[in-house]
């Protein structure tokens, strides 16, 4: 299985105008701090003291609410988890990658020369009436023209983007209570690697860094300095993303994390428990370079060489029942194992439980799902989702770890921490995690700005379907759908291929959760390496119409993205859903049996009756009497005979 990392530690990094970007920025005190929570789907200076404490002085007393909605993605499926943004005006809705370990937040550009295809359209700054480049400055990296501040970006899975600095209103959908805000952000002209194939459009940076979309809101005072992040489960995905301060649970479990340790997010890891047995490692291992940090975009966990040997022999020894087997790909070694079963619940009677302690005696307890995947060729099968990290001796921590776990990144008191929870149901778990009660604060920054009318995101459906897949005005009892139709744009990096359909078939419908039987090829167009298809989704065999609750599944599951194909099939866009009310039967259709049989009836008596005809008339010529040769017939004649006189006279 190809270990290639959504967004791991840079090789290099350059943000590039910091001091210019921020200098653009509109500063408020708006009398409400509000985070929010965001939608998941799939390297800066350091802070200095100074700097840390005055945004704690530009927020206001008043506690701010949170807003809570459920969200769906998947983990190891596309390696990341995505969020909804919402840039310009009128605005332009990408899906961004979620990544703590990445500060500069950034989208494709419609004059991108080397931009692939994504799941939406590129950003257009001339339809923004509000964006604005942000100009060339003695303290940033120029374009060649001199005209516009620049930003680069390279990954250690060696992927990288690059573009210029703007300006616009980004607006976090209807969910979030936080009005539309402006913020510096990225527009690219250059991508390669991972991030040029992915379906993602491109990544929202939560690291620390003045160009981070955290470091811009806290600055400008609408956000407490704390955001939390949780994903869902393995297959099962879902979770959220909070911007903003949260009450922590009780039971939180929380660890130092040093903002100048090291660019991204540490944590003080001490040993590693497996059975309750600790690994025999040094302390120091997990603090070497960058220590232990924690990096949302990276799918894994990676761990130093001697570390990562003890840890997989110690789960070996623990699972001796089970047979190792080849990993699902055979360029890597992967360490997997079979017999444990589909069942994910009852993986802790095959796999050991894994305990991470820290410096505090403080431990994070970790189920089998936060170590292993499942084996993709093998039914009940699983693979270690921990791997060494080469050389390099930071241990870098994905999203693998904290699968079904609130982490809170308190950047605000310098502290991680870490909640075992049902993240796919988290809007449930939160009903009490109100926010943070506020604490007395020196002094106000008076500064304030005229605020940003708040802007209604699009809800990604097209105009004639609401929200939830039901026409407008029409309530959802009274409509009934006969038809789901939705264009999809594949993009297969050979342009020979053509997609194998009745795969493909396969594969949509388990991403949406219905028959095979449901899913018809309606139309297909290919040009080159790009593939249009429409598809129709139809009720299933034994009902007339889809059920309201079905429809919005599968409607939901287009809007946002969820169809899981594999990587042979190349990247896909949705271009349009509709639906459509069931065809009401005519009078033939619901009749058409009557009919004919009816025809059927008629057809075979008319049959009958001509060839008891043919039959008789047949008998009568065999059976006919016939005349003697002389004998007095009557004659018809066309004419009377005339009689000549001369012959009557002789």
């Amino acid at each position: 299985m190809a270990h290639l990392l959504a967004s791991a530690l840079l090789v290099y990094w350059s943000l590039i105008g910091l001091s210019s970007a921020l200098h653009h920025l509109t500063h408020s005190s708006d009398h409400s701090l509000r985070p929010m929570i965001l939608p998941l789907y799939l390297s800066s200076p350091n802070l200095s003291h100074s700097h840390h404490h005055n945004r704690r002085r530009n927020l206001q007393n008043s506690a701010p609410p949170n807003a809570r909605m459920r969200l769906y993605d998947d983990l190891l499926s596309n390696g990341y988890y995505t969020t909804r943004l919402w840039i310009g005006s009128p605005p332009q809705q990408f899906a961004l990658i979620v990544d703590t370990g990445s500060t500069v937040t950034y989208v494709p550009c419609s004059d991108c020369g080397h931009c692939g295809m994504h799941q939406d359209p590129r950003f257009q700054p001339d339809l923004s009436s509000t964006y604005q480049p942000i100009k060339c400055s003695i303290s940033c990296n120029c374009d060649s023209a001199e005209r516009q501040c620049t930003y680069e970006r390279r990954y250690a899975e060696m992927s990288s983007s690059s573009g210029v600095l703007g300006e616009d209103i980004i607006s976090f959908g209807n969910e979030s209570e936080l009005v539309p805000q402006r913020a510096v952000f990225g527009c690219e002209n250059m991508e390669t690697g991972d991030l040029y194939t992915q379906r993602a459009d491109g990544i929202m940076g939560l690291g620390r860094g003045r160009l981070s979309v955290m470091d811009q809101l806290v600055d400008k005072g609408v956000i407490s300095d704390s955001f939390s992040l949780c994903y869902g489960g393995m297959e099962v995905g879902g979770g959220a993303m909070i911007l903003g301060g949260i009450s922590s649970p009780p039971d939180m479990v929380f660890t130092h994390s040093d903002p100048f340790r090291s660019p991204y997010y540490n944590i003080e890891l001490k040993e590693i428990h497996v059975a309750g047995k600790p690994l025999k490692l040094s302390p120091r291992i997990f603090d070497g370079k960058h220590g232990t940090v924690l990096d949302s975009g990276t799918t894994y966990a990676y761990l130093p060489k001697e570390a990562f040997h003890a840890f997989k022999n110690a789960v070996m020894k623990k699972t001796g029942s089970l047979k190792q087997i080849h990993g699902p790909d055979p360029n890597f070694n992967d360490f997997c194992f079979s017999g444990a079963g589909r069942d994910v619940s009852q993986l802790s009677k095959a796999f050991p439980q894994v305990d991470m302690v820290f410096s505090n005696g403080k431990k994070l307890s970790l189920s089998p799902e936060n170590y292993l995947f499942r084996h993709t060729k093998v039914s009940g099968a699983y693979c270690l989702g921990i791997f060494p990290n080469g050389d390099d001796a930071t241990t870098l921590l994905g999203g693998i770890i904290v699968r079904n776990t609130l982490v809170t990144y308190d950047r605000e008191n310098d502290k991680v921490g870490f909640w075992k929870t049902n993240c796919s149901e988290l809007w449930k778990s939160l009903h009490y995690l109100g926010p943070p009660p506020p604490s007395p604060l020196a002094s106000h920054s008076q500064n304030t700005t005229v605020g940003i009318p708040p802007t209604v995101a699009p809800t990604g459906l097209p105009p004639s379907i609401a929200p939830y897949g039901m026409p407008q005005n029409v309530s959802p009892g009274e409509f009934q759908i006969g038809l789901i139709t939705f264009d999809m744009m594949l993009s297969i990096n050979n342009s020979n291929m053509k997609p194998n359909f009745t795969e493909l078939t396969e594969f949509i419908a388990h991403a949406l959760d219905v028959k095979v039987s449901q899913v018809h090829l309606l139309n297909f167009i290919h040009k080159e390496n790009v593939s249009l298809i429409k598809w129709a989704i139809l009720p299933d065999e034994s009902a007339d119409y889809i059920s309201n609750t079905t429809a919005m599944s599968i409607i939901q599951r287009l809007k946002e993205h969820r169809l899981q194909l594999p990587e042979k099939f190349g990247s896909y866009q949705l271009v349009e859903v509709n639906v459509k009310p069931p065809v009401k039967p005519t009078w033939w259709k619901q009749n058409y049996w009557a009919v004919a049989v009816g025809v059927l009836v008629t057809l075979v008596l008319g049959l009958s009756i001509f060839g008891a005809w043919l039959i008789w008339r047949g008998r009568k010529r065999e059976h006919g009497s016939y005349e003697p040769v002389g004998a007095i017939v009557p004659e018809q004649e066309l004419q009377p005979l005339q009689t000549s006189p001369a012959i009557d006279d002789l």
